[in-house]
């Protein structure tokens, strides 16, 4: 025989497996349909982007054209250019995981230790020799590195700091793979040394063993 208070908890706990057992039922990680073409339009706001009616989708939503061009390489101090091709670019990418870039390096030129929050990346060298590397997490943080060639494919897990660099007297570029349609990124020096607004001088020195007044001019150079 179940008690009242008993029967509370147990009438309870149905309650709570029956709705978490909906949200499960009503959610699913894998295209539900051929394609979700993003409506930039909608402003309805979701994980993602609102599908287009497939009515009025036509080839271009899944259609971009230009990566055959250099990007400038010249109008950065790093020295290097991307070219993104994500759902910004091809609406018809929405809920596929999947995006693309173009990498172009000036001789000697970097594309700075940074990292994709929601995607692993998988590069490919077309033209040159470059450097590259990834570090793992704390407390390890080992620095896994590699010199590439043309042909070369190298991947970068989700998350974890990378970089690549231009170790020749040439031009470089690269295409690489990432899985998701916005991966995202986040370059380390700008968004530590060029936060808007500031992150406090004396917490940066403490953190980079570093005096203020370095610190000051290193957040002035990222202004």
């Amino acid at each position: 025989m179940v008690s009242s208070s008993g029967f509370k908890v147990l009438f309870m706990c149905l309650v709570i497996t029956t709705m978490t057992s909906f949200v499960a039922l009503a959610t699913d990680n894998n295209p539900l349909q051929d394609f979700c073409v993003a409506d930039a339009n909608s402003p309805v706001l979701v994980n993602g982007l609102v599908c287009k009616d497939p009515k009025v989708v036509t080839e271009n939503d899944f259609f971009t054209s230009g990566l055959n061009i250099a990007g400038d390489t010249s109008s950065n101090k790093v020295g290097s250019n991307v070219t993104t091709v994500n759902v910004a670019t091809i609406p018809g990418l929405n809920t596929l995981g999947i995006s693309l870039v173009r990498i172009d390096f000036a001789p000697w030129g970097i594309n700075a230790p940074h990292t994709h929050p929601r995607a692993t990346e998988i590069l490919t060298v077309i033209k040159g020799t470059l450097r590259v590397g990834f570090v793992t997490s704390n407390t390890e943080n080992r620095h896994i590195t590699k010199v590439l060639n043309e042909g070369d494919v190298f991947v970068f897990p989700e998350g974890l700091i990378h970089y690549q660099q231009n170790i020749g007297h040439d031009n470089a570029m690269v295409i690489a793979a990432l899985s998701s349609q916005n991966p995202g990124v986040i370059t380390i020096a700008n968004a530590v040394f060029g936060a808007n607004p500031d992150i406090s001088a004396d917490i940066l020195a403490k953190a980079f063993q570093l005096n203020q007044n370095t610190v000051q001019q290193l957040q002035a150079r990222f202004d």
